[in-house]
């Protein structure tokens, strides 16, 4: 072991630790040699790559621009270019020492360094890019892009039935009042809202027993960038990033650091806490004609702010909150994270360091839930496909769509909204100077985002002065039969930033019902149970519409002891998966007088679709969260924990995430049926692939069509026999459809500074009734 390497690994002893620092160096380094030793740990960027093709498309043109760009993470100082930029790595030093040493010898400053992606935050004159690129153990430089939220008026009671909520069938929520709930209410589950903070002493996040359900507010803003650590911004020379073990003074002084708790506007934007009423928001006035319910009414909130008072972030900050969220995980039992929040990213998902983050989150066990964007529809009212954003475009993560309820609980006049960003994805990436772009099929499903109310955010002290976003639009605070006074206000937002929140939510009672399902186990269940709503392709709607009904029914069926052995590699491929005295549940739910079929389909692979009881009665190698398959790529996220001290069991908090490329898994058993080999080439005017009516594929898998596997599907020496639906770049020439490459402006410029307030894709909002703010008929 080469010096630096070993000094990185060295992790001073803790008080009543009982392994000292050259044992958990050991283990650490001789895990990274076996994997590397047995051939199946391949660097999803390979050093043979080229140092141009590691350099993100809007850092390059940041870079070669003559004058310095408007952009917040570029600055010429001293007459020198200069930018700040997430560096990713593939090294096996979690310390990523001498990465760290380089950056400072080429004149730039190191300000934090992660464990969901093993990345750092760093500011690098721009000159000097290309030379970091061109390191074997540099997979990819971004840009430290800005992000910001994506964007409820039925009633709350009106949202809990039109999503299946409250249906009595299965005991979902059959007394709900501002005493008691009985049936499921998300109870025992956390859920971490990554957004513009929470205001907790609303009375929407009271328990029982009038005590906030919020349990952790912090502040992250800045916290991956010189102001937070105390050092002059813009400044070179400087490395600032430390170690983070649990029991250490640093830790400890850096959690100190971030309560936000005393905070005279703890949302100062407004966005967090409507996000976070929807998810788990709990009624306050039962009898009165607006209710606050939200979908898991008893569900513990955890607030980590990454946006600030004007509803925008940095993609460090961000990072820092999904470590933060990682690492409190099991002593917390976050198991749901909510991102109603958004990168535009040219990048493939394999690269891009907020979609790695957010795939780490999946692999230590939390469910992932994200806006899709409300970049559906230009500014000339044209349909555009391809404006799923990041981390979105990920195939770990739930990627939300918005519905239209129409004002009613009744399911049948429902729609997609036409904000509601399409699919497929469209980050790509450069191989041997070849543009190969992700092409997955997305959004996942749709939720209720249209006119939702929720909480309305004010100071923490008068709890009179509205927070920003209704300050600036009025009209979102115009609810019906709301008392609108101290820790009671309501308003209404649409987008699918409001939609993400009530599959959040929807996930808290899901493992409630089942605290062993795991996260892409969660996503499946979400999906198969759906309703396709009629009309919409699978790139507009996914697999339908939400259906807690009959989720809760198919999650109630399976055995509640999956999770912990596929953690514990002790759950065969092709294992019962029902529990005891258990069948499948018939695939038809009825809600509010309504019957409809499920739309029986899962999107698996990126690309691909499968149906049939084999997904759920037998254990699927897909099921495992560290498994992340795409194309003809398929990851394994090795999670690594430090160890146990004093009173703290191993296996408590997150280390580090390795993740390899395999050359062979196995990904699917024998009988599972193959759903997308129906579907045909994709083609908009023919409406096949993936413009395919999503209710008209569920209608053939009701009828029993599609391909039954006989030998299951397996990755064979990194080649998958079949990449699924495949959209050819050349229907964009050849069947006129509007193809994004990320998020566009309406003059047709790529937004490179990340996607900025307006929900429909604008710089500003400058009218109150921007559809995709204030909703659609």
């Amino acid at each position: 072991m080469n010096k630096p390497v070993a000094a990185a690994l060295c992790i001073t002893r803790a008080p009543g630790a009982r392994r000292d620092a050259a044992a958990i160096a050991s283990w650490r380094w001789l895990l990274a040699s076996l994997l590397l030793a047995i051939g199946c740990w391949h660097s999803p960027a390979q050093a043979a790559t080229a140092p141009a093709d590691k350099v993100s498309a809007d850092l390059k043109q940041a870079i070669s621009a003559g004058p310095a760009p408007s952009l917040s993470w570029v600055r010429d100082v001293g007459g020198v270019r200069h930018v700040k930029a997430l560096v990713v790595s593939n090294s096996i030093d979690p310390e990523l020492t001498s990465l760290r040493a380089e950056v400072l010898a080429r004149g730039g400053s190191v300000y934090m360094r992660y464990v969901a992606v093993r990345a750092l935050s760093v500011l690098l004159p721009a000159e000097q890019v290309a030379a970091l690129a061109a390191r074997a153990d540099v997979q990819g430089i971004s840009p430290n892009r800005m992000t910001a939220r994506t964007g409820i008026s039925l009633t709350p009671s009106l949202l809990e039935r039109s999503t299946g909520a409250s249906a009595a069938s299965v005991r979902t929520r059959t007394e709900a009042n501002s005493l008691y709930y009985t049936g499921l209410d998300g109870r025992g589950v956390g859920i971490a809202v990554l957004d513009s903070g929470v205001m907790w002493k609303h009375n929407l996040f009271k328990d029982w027993q009038g005590q906030t359900r919020v349990k952790r507010a912090i502040d992250f803003l800045k916290v991956g960038d010189a102001t937070a650590v105390g050092v002059k911004d813009w400044t070179p020379g400087l490395d600032v990033s430390e170690s983070m073990s649990p029991w250490g003074s640093t830790r400890a002084t850096f959690e100190s650091r971030l309560n936000n708790t005393q905070a005279l506007y703890v949302d100062a934007y407004g966005h967090g806490t409507h996000v976070a009423g929807v998810a788990a928001g709990r009624d306050f006035n039962s009898g009165g004609f607006t209710e606050g319910t939200g979908i898991a009414p008893g569900a513990t909130l955890y607030d980590v702010k990454v946006l600030d008072g004007q509803g925008y972030g940095q993609l460090s900050d961000v990072l820092a909150g999904i470590d933060w969220v990682i690492h409190h995980a099991r002593t917390l039992n976050i198991r749901v994270m909510n991102l109603s929040l958004a990168a535009d990213s040219t990048e493939s998902w394999q690269t891009d360091p907020l979609a790695r983050a957010a795939r780490s989150a999946v692999a230590a066990g939390i469910t992932v839930v994200v806006a899709a964007g409300n970049f559906g529809q230009g500014a000339d009212g044209k349909e555009r496909f391809g404006t799923i954003s990041s981390p979105g475009h990920d195939p770990s993560v739930i990627t939300v769509g918005s519905a239209n309820t129409r004002d009613t609980a009744q399911r049948s006049d429902d729609s997609v909204n036409f904000f509601s960003s399409r699919g497929p994805t469209r980050g790509a990436m450069t191989v041997g100077g070849v543009r190969v772009v992700d092409n997955l099929l997305k959004p996942d499903l749709v939720a209720p985002g249209n006119k939702v109310v929720s909480a309305l955010a004010t100071d923490s002290d008068s709890m009179t002065r509205f927070a920003h976003l209704p300050l600036l639009h009025p009209v979102l605070a115009q609810v019906r039969g709301a008392n609108q006074q101290q820790a009671t206000s309501l308003m209404m937002l649409s987008g699918t930033s409001v939609a993400a929140p009530v599959v959040a939510g929807a996930v808290a009672l899901l493992l409630q019902a089942n605290p062993g399902l795991t996260p892409p186990l969660v996503k499946a269940i979400l999906q198969y149970s759906a309703q396709p709503l009629p009309g919409a392709s699978l790139l507009q709607q996914g697999a339908g519409l939400l259906n807690i009904e009959g989720a809760v029914r198919l999650a109630r069926a399976l055995r509640t002891d999956i999770q912990p052995l596929v953690n514990a590699g002790r759950l065969p491929v092709g294992t019962p998966l029902l529990a005891e005295g258990k069948v499948m549940p018939l695939a038809v739910s009825t809600l509010n007088g309504q019957r409809f079929n499920w739309s029986r389909m899962v999107y698996a692979g990126g690309r691909q679709i499968y149906s049939g009881d084999a997904l759920f009665t037998r254990h699927q190698p897909i099921w495992d969260p560290r498994l992340t398959w795409a194309g003809s790529t398929v990851q394994r996220h090795q999670v690594l924990y430090w160890p146990g001290w004093g009173t703290v069991p191993p296996n408590t908090h997150v280390a580090n995430v390795v993740t390899m490329n395999l050359k062979r898994q196995p990904l699917l058993t024998a009988g599972v049926v193959r759903a997308g080999a129906m579907v045909g080439g994709s083609s908009w005017l023919a409406r096949t692939g993936g413009f395919l009516p999503t209710q008209t594929l569920a209608n053939w898998l009701a009828a029993g069509s599609g391909i039954v596997l006989s030998e299951g599907i397996v990755l064979s020496e990194g080649i998958v026999l079949s990449e699924g639906i495949v959209l050819s770049e050349g229907i964009v020439l050849s069947e006129g459809i509007v193809l994004s490459e990320g998020i566009v402006l309406s003059e047709g410029i790529v937004l490179s500074e990340g996607i900025v307030l307006s929900e429909s894709g604008q710089h500003k909002v400058t009218r109150s009734t921007d559809t995709a703010l204030v909703g659609e008929p």
